[in-house]
């Protein structure tokens, strides 16, 4: 595909090596999961968890980052956007390594018997207030059964001793999901605050948690320089995915 056809191509985004066609899904390709599929730790993974996988975008970014061996399972509760997250997935380079589940992550988790090394997820994160224009946007937006700490309970039950458990969420959020996890036993490895550019602070924030120890890495990084161009961090840390990178 040549980068002037790629352009030109509707209803969804065009990446390096993949396309992700979203409009059938509530929430759209957006800045928040190319970060978070981009920043998540993979070394060393063996098999990783997408929850709310959406349009498929974060478990194809992990399938690109990691080996051939790593299997990639991503689980979605609405069934329009898991069947355009199955058919994005068949379209890419990895379609024997992503296995689109169309389940409720609570329901799916209790007969789940893998347990992965890497858990991502681009979670719902407002309480439930103004409506929204559909049902299935209003379940990608707001938190409803899978509350944060609903969440962490999943990931418990399924992650690897070494395993990490990485979430995008605002800073707010991000900060009292994370003394939830404190207090559940859980360790913050790393943690990386995003802002808009260098004169505002942060609005939202990558986190990986571990159920083992270890070194903690703490960083900050802005979208935008001075100029209102992308960043120098920015730009390295997404150029294996977007165009003109």
């Amino acid at each position: 595909m040549s980068q002037q056809k790629a352009i030109l191509r509707a209803n969804g985004f065009t990446f390096k090596q993949f396309f992700v066609a979203h409009d059938r899904c509530a929430m759209k390709v957006g800045t928040d999961g190319v970060l978070l599929g981009a920043w998540a730790p993979v070394a060393n993974v063996r098999r990783v968890l997408d929850i709310g996988t959406g349009s498929g975008l974060i478990a194809l970014m992990l399938a690109q980052r990691t080996a051939g061996s790593v299997q990639v399972d991503a689980v979605e509760l609405d069934a329009a956007a898991a069947e355009q997250a199955q058919e994005n997935v068949a379209a890419s380079p990895w379609p024997d390594r992503i296995w689109v589940h169309q389940a409720d992550i609570l329901e799916w988790t209790t007969g789940c018997e893998q347990r992965y090394s890497l858990i991502v997820s681009n979670p719902p994160y407002f309480a439930p207030g103004s409506d929204c224009a559909t049902p299935e946007r209003a379940s990608a937006r707001y938190t409803g059964a899978l509350t944060h700490e609903a969440l962490l309970g999943c990931a418990e039950q399924l992650i690897t001793e070494d395993g990490f458990f990485c979430v995008i969420l605002p800073e707010s959020a991000g900060s009292a999901l994370v003394e939830i996890a404190l207090q559940r036993g859980w360790h913050l490895r790393f943690r990386t605050d995003v802002a808009d550019n260098d004169t505002r602070p942060p609005n939202r924030v990558m986190l990986a948690l571990s159920p083992q120890a270890g070194e903690q890495m703490l960083d900050r990084m802005t979208i935008r320089g001075p100029d209102q161009h992308y960043s120098e961090a920015h730009c390295s840390l997404t150029r294996d995915f977007y165009l003109f990178r």
